[in-house]
């Protein structure tokens, strides 16, 4: 992997004595560490080729390429190989890419009596949860290799391989839930087209088929979101390429992180007609909750990602997007008003939920398509983490009881 220039970096200093916490003692090392905002908020913790977003642009690419125009003009295959190899690839190149991960679908015949125990019906189920002891069966399955004992080619087919199985996992999980016996893989189904089939049973509508896989594209990375950080600090330590994807699931298993798309179609139901708007939002303003599928931690401008899926759901059509599309009118011209200069507008949440809706996608596994997605930049981001690997350990900022405190002894 070639070395990017370094990016420039402000100058910061140290905190002053007099912004310690009362009590505690300075150590040898106070001088070299860095006030940062809460949630690391602005702060660049590493160098990536892999992409960026530009929140006041409203624009984000993967590699030197538009994301929204990769999901416009490519299929999902190629922009994989875009992530981990750095360039598109000829048409000879993606043939044996396309052939390697068809054939790395299929669940190994040992991980069957787990999916069925983690995936009873009328138990509670989390297709994240059950997707986080599957993935950790199969990489002891496949015997992973710690990253720093793994070569660079290995790795990567570790990558492509793990990439493969996560949607015949998940769409195991989901119907062994429902009842129903999994489906296998198909070789002659694209990515998007199989992860239908998987969950669907069904032939999939090549329409759908392309709908879902241009959502897929746009949501495969998006900068050091919290799933994607989590993914490097696990692989900075060397661990095994499943216990770092663990790890980024369990991060995007957070309500705040993965859950939105069928949170934001259940509003939509909720409010109903584009009249009930203002209602519904004083409502959920006023008890201090939050309105899922409208603003962004890093977009100060419409979204990207949210503007190509409207394209993608109009041109499904049907009652559910002209509905959809009058009650974001309404939505954000109401949110204006009530917080005057925020920038609430719809977010790739909002839209997603209709289009999965309209391709046939159940509301319980939209977070699992997003995670089908996701999977392939998490490998992405440890891929080149490993290339030029350190751990990633910052420091806290001590702010308890004042020590060294004498030890009391055992009361009676």
């Amino acid at each position: 992997m070639a070395t990017r220039p370094a990016v420039p970096r402000p100058a910061r200093t140290a905190p002053s004595s007099a912004a310690r916490p009362t009590g505690t003692l300075p150590g040898p090392s106070d001088a070299a560490l860095i006030e940062v905002p809460r949630g690391l908020k602005g702060v660049i913790a590493a160098e990536t080729s892999i992409g960026d977003v530009r929140g006041g642009e409203g624009f984000y690419h993967y590699r030197q390429y538009s994301a929204v125009e990769l999901a416009r003009q490519r299929p999902f295959e190629d922009v994989w190989q875009l992530l981990f190899d750095g360039h598109l690839p000829t048409a000879a190149e993606a043939a044996g890419f396309g052939a390697r991960a068809r054939g790395a679908r299929p669940v190994p015949a040992g991980l069957g009596p787990l999916l069925d125990l983690l995936a009873r019906p009328g138990q509670p189920f989390d297709a994240l949860t059950g997707l986080r002891a599957a993935l950790s069966a199969w990489g002891q399955a496949q015997g992973l290799r710690p990253i720093i004992d793994t070569d660079a080619a290995t790795l990567r087919d570790e990558a492509v391989t793990l990439s493969a199985v996560v949607p015949t996992l998940l769409a195991a999980l989901h119907r062994r839930h429902a009842g129903l016996e999994p489906v296998a893989p198909r070789r002659d189904l694209d990515h998007a087209a199989n992860w239908i089939w998987m969950l669907t049973g069904s032939e999939p509508d090549p329409d759908h088929a392309r709908a879902v896989e241009q959502y897929l594209i746009s949501t495969i990375d998006h900068g050091f979101n919290a799933s994607t950080f989590t993914a490097r600090v696990i692989a900075g330590t060397g661990a095994d390429l499943g216990a770092c994807v663990v790890g980024a699931v369990g991060a995007l298993s957070g309500p705040l992180h993965g859950g939105a798309p069928s949170r934001a179609l259940d509003a939509l139901d909720e409010i109903g007609t584009p009249d009930r708007v203002e209602g519904w939002l004083r409502e959920r303003l006023a008890a201090g909750d939050k309105v899922m599928g409208f603003g962004h931690a890093v977009y100060r401008t419409a979204d990207p990602r949210a503007g190509l899926l409207r394209e993608v759901a109009d041109s499904l059509g049907g009652e559910l997007v002209e509905r959809a599309a009058a009650i974001e009118a309404r939505l954000e011209t109401v949110l204006e008003e009530l917080k005057p200069g925020r920038s609430l507008r719809a977010n790739v949440e909002y839209w997603a939920g209709v289009v999965m809706e309209l391709c046939g996608i159940p509301r319980a596994a939209f977070t699992s398509t997003f995670t089908v997605s996701r999977t392939v930049g998490w490998c992405a981001h440890v891929l080149e983490q490993a290339a030029d690997n350190k751990i990633i350990r910052p420091s806290a900022r001590y702010v308890g009881p004042p020590p060294p405190a004498p030890v009391p002894a055992r009361s009676t």
